[in-house]
């Protein structure tokens, strides 16, 4: 697994729905890789920041900026 793949398989990961030979390589790559380790533990935190946001305070304008964001940089 090279960082390419790995950015894109860190939402199924931390979901927990990688199958095991692909959870391995990840946890592979993992271990060898600084910039990915930081890299999970960034998205991690951005997780765990956004998830205590509660959603009625988020601006109907904002949620419709972000998830148009989220549209065009999906894959």
């Amino acid at each position: 697994m090279n960082c390419e793949q790995f950015v894109e398989q860190v939402t199924a990961f931390l979901d927990g729905v990688m199958d095991p030979a692909s959870e391995r390589r990840f946890v592979d790559h993992l271990a060898e890789c600084d910039g990915c380790g930081r890299y999970l533990d960034q998205v991690r935190a951005t997780v765990r920041t956004l998830g205590d946001l509660p959603p009625e305070n988020l601006p109907p304008e904002a949620r419709e900026s972000l998830l148009a964001a989220f549209r065009r940089t999906d894959v």
